[in-house]
């Protein structure tokens, strides 16, 4: 890197942003999860899952704190190696996965907590589409080769019968993609191939029409296919403006599936209100605000790829997220970024936060901040 860079102060204001989901989700936890940690221990404590996200986020905020000391450009140097590892993490749950709803292998079993290699496949992925793509700057890197790569990484995820996850990464690869230069004409093939893996992931697994079907109809199966949505929309028009109060939710007790994980938001419209859920929107819209100016300012190729991509990462899962619990998108089954139950999804997301805050250090030379 011949670049000149200058340090300055990191955006702790985005940080700062970032643990307030944290800390919300938290609370959001312990009121939604109340019910199901009585279940799930017979009784014996209604705080389950809420001490099990208190230690996924101190893990997560010890994580953040070594990833925003690191210099960025460790990961450039290193960047090679994240073909292998994102392609190991994929691969590893097709055979050693641990199955959880419709046969899905995405988990691998660690003692009593279980890993979803995808999650850090996604940062992984990162790292390297932005090394690879940065250092082929100067000759123009393959678009054959870069969609080859992606259908790759498409199809291991659909073996995995995970579509949302898929859908995050192809927002992820394409955000990468488009702002390292890629000629504008090449968005009709990203999207015909997206269409395609769409298409394809429907046709192995027909459950997914169905969603898709009750997307489009809801009240046609409403205690079937139509069952998830119709409930998540019960529980944000019960909300109206100011909410029926916190820890007041009646979807919780186990009308909505997945509250404490997919479905959190919804519970928050119905517990908050459509005022103070919005915040949580306005939240996700000033972390975007500040990760592109990040990644505007970045110094260097390697360094504003990854900024983008990681920025598109938050902002993208949470629009798929809140998309399908106000019935605007089909259910993928992705959780809220730093808020829904889950620790590989909260540790990772905050490691992923302190490679950005690293990256907010970092100006060229002649830049102003």
């Amino acid at each position: 890197m011949n670049q000149q860079i200058r340090k300055r102060k990191p955006d702790f204001i985005l940080a700062l942003v970032i643990f307030g989901l944290v800390m919300f989700g938290i609370i959001s936890i312990f009121s939604v999860s109340k019910y199901y940690s009585i279940q799930i221990t017979n009784g014996v404590t209604d705080k389950y899952y809420l001490i099990k996200q208190l230690i996924f986020a101190s893990i997560g905020i010890f994580a953040w704190i070594i990833t925003q000391a690191i210099d960025y450009r460790f990961w450039q140097k290193n960047s090679k190696y994240m073909l292998f590892i994102t392609l190991l993490l994929l691969i590893l749950p097709i055979f050693f996965g641990h199955e959880v709803a419709r046969s899905s292998t995405r988990w691998i079993g660690l003692g009593t907590y279980a890993f979803q290699p995808s999650e850090l496949a996604k940062l992984t992925l990162i790292f390297y589409l932005s090394g690879w793509i940065s250092s082929k700057e100067k000759n123009k890197f393959s678009s054959l080769q870069f969609f080859i790569f992606i259908i790759v990484v498409a199809v291991l995820m659909l073996l995995q019968k995970d579509l949302g996850t898929l859908a995050v990464i192809i927002g992820i690869a394409g955000s990468i993609y488009f702002i390292s230069g890629a000629p504008i004409s090449h968005l009709f093939v990203g999207t015909t191939l997206a269409t395609f893996l769409v298409w394809l992931a429907i046709k192995i697994e027909p459950y997914r029409l169905k969603r898709l079907t009750s997307f489009l109809n809801p009240q046609n199966d409403l205690l079937g296919s139509g069952y998830h949505i119709q409930n998540a929309l019960i529980a944000i028009g019960s909300g109206g403006i100011w909410g029926l109060g916190f820890g007041q939710s009646k979807q919780k007790y186990l009308y909505l599936p997945e509250a404490h994980t997919d479905s959190i938001f919804a519970i928050i419209g119905e517990e908050l209100g459509f005022l103070r859920a919005s915040l949580v929107v306005l939240a996700f819209g000033f972390i975007a605000l500040r990760g592109y100016k990040i990644a505007k300012n970045a110094p260097d190729s390697f360094s504003s790829l990854v900024a983008c991509g990681i920025t598109t990462w938050f902002i993208w899962q949470a629009f798929i997220n809140i998309g399908a619990m106000l019935s605007i998108l089909p259910l993928t089954g992705v959780p809220l970024p730093f808020i829904s139950y889950g620790g590989s999804s909260l540790i990772i997301l905050l490691i992923a936060s302190g490679v950005l805050t690293n990256i907010s250090k970092y100006l060229p030379f002649e830049a102003k901040r």
